[in-house]
């Protein structure tokens, strides 16, 4: 079985679905691996590593025609135009329409995709989850971005020229990423706060040493697999009004508000962001969702009302190198459910038969 790694190309994208060490092992298990020149060099590994690896260095069409292609990033219609029929494609498929051109492409030559953000948040697969892995990521790098715009020190702060409180730290959202904020702005010093829909939460929030910021919604919003349902028009207004004094308070909000497959919700009106003090920070981790402030510009860091709005896209890619193990090792563990070790190299399994690989899979309908 060949793999093989293309380029990313998308845009500010610096991570390398496979990173030397993971190369490595593959190989070891009978893995034939072709990785396009320089797919690597963004995320600090040289070809030298890859070759030390036993990493077989092509062209780019080489890479894209291998009968298994791994990627981070949702390919473009010209990737898919080189795969060769009937190959498998493993990373981010980063759609919920099932008439995307890119997935009908995909279909239409026969290629079987994989969606990393398809794996099933169960304890089996922990370790193939990227979704997680990649959030984690985000959480940490969005509190020390926000630091960095911050005008004042997260901790408090005594010295023989003064004293000053610790800054005031707002997390909305206590999932992967949200988690992770917390640790990072305590680990900083700063007085941290946050809130989640689901009620569940509430324990791992106060286990980090954060505040928990309780609302009574009249509904709660947990949903399937550990993610928050959508809130019902009403319990959204309840929320924003409910929310807006805490928010105003903040010197740094850092927003991680998902529903999968949906806008994402308005938890900060302007009129909150209004109240805010001069200098304060939002990183909206939402922003690719059309954000959880209405204020936040994707991709762009902007100042409205004296608010500093952080609207980076993809923060895993600021931290390439890490991110980058942590991706490869995850589509190594996936791999390893789905071959099996036979006489002459690795051997496919039905990929039905697992609820892991069987959830994962995306297949055409009708």
């Amino acid at each position: 079985m060949i793999i093989g790694i293309p380029k990313e190309t998308r845009p500010g994208e610096a991570r390398v679905a496979i990173t030397p060490e993971v190369a490595s092992k593959l190989a070891g298990k009978g893995f034939s691996l072709r990785m396009e020149r320089g797919a690597g060099l963004d995320a600090g590994y040289h070809d030298d590593d890859y070759a030390a690896a036993g990493v077989e260095l092509v062209e780019r069409s080489d890479a894209l025609g291998a009968e298994l292609v791994v990627k981070v990033r949702k390919p473009d219609l010209d990737e898919v135009a080189q795969m060769r029929e009937g190959a498998l494609y493993v990373g981010f498929v980063e759609t919920c329409d099932e008439r995307d051109e890119v997935l009908q492409a995909l279909f239409e030559r026969g290629v079987r995709p994989i969606a990393m953000e398809r794996i099933p948040r169960i304890s089996r697969a922990q370790s193939m989850d990227a979704l997680s892995s990649q959030s984690n990521i985000a959480g940490y790098r969005a509190v020390i971005e926000a630091a960095a715009r911050y005008g004042r020190f997260f901790p408090l702060m005594m010295t023989s020229a003064g004293s000053v409180k610790p800054a005031r730290v707002v997390v909305l959202g206590a999932g992967v990423a949200g988690l992770q904020a917390i640790a990072t702005a305590r680990r900083l010093g700063a007085e941290v706060y946050a809130y989640d829909i689901r009620p569940e939460t509430r324990e791992q929030i106060e286990s980090l040493g954060a505040k928990p910021i309780d609302l009574d919604l009249g509904e709660e919003g947990s949903g399937e697999g550990g993610y928050a349902r959508e809130l019902s028009d009403e319990a959204k207004a309840r929320q924003q009004a409910l929310l807006a004094d805490e928010l105003a308070r903040a010197h740094v909000i850092i927003t991680t508000a998902l529903v999968p497959c949906r806008p994402a919700p308005v938890l900060i009106t302007e009129s909150v962001v209004k109240r805010m003090r001069e200098g304060s920070v939002i990183v909206d981790l939402a922003a690719a969702n059309g954000g959880n402030c209405p204020l936040t510009e994707a991709d762009k860091v902007v100042r409205k009302h004296g608010v500093i709005l952080v609207g980076h896209t993809n923060y895993p890619s600021m931290m390439a190198g890490d991110a980058s193990t942590f991706y490869a090792n995850n589509v190594a563990n996936l791999l390893a459910i789905m071959f099996d070790k036979g006489p002459s190299g690795p051997v496919l399994k039905d990929l039905a038969e697992d609820e892991i690989t069987a959830a994962a899979l995306m297949q055409p309908h009708g």
